[in-house]
């Protein structure tokens, strides 16, 4: 897989802010070794993983010297298996051990957010359902993070405040109610997804009432789900897509996928996650 136009262009600002809070100003203890020394290296997998971060290993590396050569042996998107070869390197030695943390801190954090993706992407196979991310990703990383969801097959919500419209409980609050708050959307004529936020089923059938694109259904039970799939169906309106959300887990999203909505969306995907375990070996030569 590869980023898109706008991720690819975040890439490099990301790359050099985090060489910069890293390296300061400059890395002593690379100081030690020769100028002159070339030297391999290999990053190797230790445990099963979705790899994802290969464009910001090598923007680390093209950053710090362009002599370094990265050979990949497995890409974005595609399954690795403990002690796995990921990609090969050589270089200067300098600047490998320079970049050595970074790049492994994008490749453990990316690779994390695609694994984790992919686990509940599998959770929910047969149903229809398709997972979505939320904006609760690591500052800084909003849109590498949305890339890596992609990698493990899931799909990206909005990608801030400026691409949708999602009207939650304070909106709602503010705007004087959710017919009055899909009203003013509307009226924006923004040219975006329209969403609404609903807690119960009455409220539920004023928003689609309103008319509102997408209803996310948020810590309704099962059959509360159940019961707007099927009053959805029923109300002729067949822009209305679903979206449950709210306390929802890896062991419960199956039921959930279940009741029939057409998206679960879940921050744990890009929060709740457990850095890959990577190691990065030299070979002197």
């Amino acid at each position: 897989m590869r980023p898109n136009n706008e991720q690819k262009t975040s890439i490099g600002p990301s790359v050099a802010n985090a060489l910069r809070e890293d390296v300061g100003s400059g890395d002593l203890t690379a100081s030690l070794v020769s100028a002159d020394a070339v030297v391999g290296a290999s990053i190797i997998a230790r445990e099963a993983l979705i790899l994802c971060g290969q464009f910001w290993v090598d923007e680390v590396f093209a950053q710090l010297d362009d002599d370094i050569v990265v050979d990949w042996y497995i890409g974005d998107g595609q399954n690795a298996d403990a002690n796995d070869l990921i990609c090969k390197l050589t270089g200067p030695a300098r600047a490998l051990l320079t970049g050595e943390r970074t790049a492994l801190n994008f490749l453990q954090t990316l690779s994390a957010t695609a694994t984790t993706t992919a686990r509940y992407v599998r959770a929910v196979d047969g149903t229809g359902t398709r997972i979505l991310d939320t904006r609760k990703t690591i500052p800084g990383l909003r849109l590498a993070q949305k890339y890596a969801v992609t990698c493990g097959g899931g799909l990206n919500h909005r990608i801030g405040l400026f691409d949708a419209i999602l009207i939650k409980e304070n909106h709602i609050k503010s705007a004087g109610g959710i017919g009055a708050a899909i009203r003013s959307a509307k009226a924006l004529d923004a040219g975006v997804l329209i969403e609404v936020e609903v807690e119960s089923l009455d409220e539920f059938r004023e928003a689609l009432d309103a008319g509102a694109e997408r209803i996310l259904l948020d810590n309704l039970s099962n059959q509360a789900l159940r019961d707007a799939v099927a009053i959805n169906r029923e109300s002729g309106n067949p822009g209305a897509e679903l979206e449950a959300s709210g306390n929802i887990t890896l062991d419960s999203i199956r039921e959930v996928a279940e009741t029939g909505v057409d998206y679960i969306s879940t921050g744990a995907i890009t929060k709740n996650i457990d850095a890959i375990d990577l190691s990065m070996l030299f070979r002197i030569s």
